[in-house]
């Protein structure tokens, strides 16, 4: 069973300096794919957009801008709150988004205590997979020790 860590909270999407929209957003985080956010927009309509990134980003976000290319994300300040900006682009266009920083910084909190930067690797489990994959296998074994697991080869 892997953790995950959900929240959902209306985000604004921002038209022009002036103008808002708001739009409702599920923030998901998933201990088995533990370097990246999920964040859902239109929550519940029928043509939800999601957007996937490393959750580094995110956390380096909330103190200062960083993000180069389809994602950036950035703090700033609206009417006096502390808010998370963040510019998307895609071949089907930009959109700039405000999140409310106390609710990021919150549920950010919360995949850090399920999963601690640098553990991020433990968490997916690449090295009890590989050593799995890399074991001999039982008829290798019986191989190295001079028999085919056969009982028809006197072994039994």
């Amino acid at each position: 069973m892997h953790t995950v860590v959900e929240r959902e909270l209306e985000l604004n999407l921002v038209l022009s300096p002036e103008r808002s929209i708001p739009v409702p957003a599920r923030l998901a985080y998933r201990a088995d794919d533990p370097y990246a956010v999920h964040i859902v927009f239109h929550v519940g309509s029928s043509h939800p957009v999601s957007w996937t990134f490393a959750r580094e980003l995110l956390v380096e976000g909330v103190f200062r801008p960083c993000g180069t290319g389809d994602v950036r994300v950035w703090p700033s300040k609206n009417d006096g709150r502390s808010v998370i900006l963040m510019a998307l682009s895609s071949p089907d266009g930009d959109a700039l988004l405000e999140a409310p920083s106390s609710a990021v910084s919150a549920w950010l909190e919360r995949t850090l205590r399920v999963v601690p930067p640098g553990t991020e690797t433990a968490a997916l489990g690449i090295d009890e997979a590989l050593a799995a994959l890399l074991a001999p296998a039982r008829t290798d074994e019986l191989r190295a020790h001079g028999s085919s697991g056969d009982p028809q080869d006197g072994d039994a």
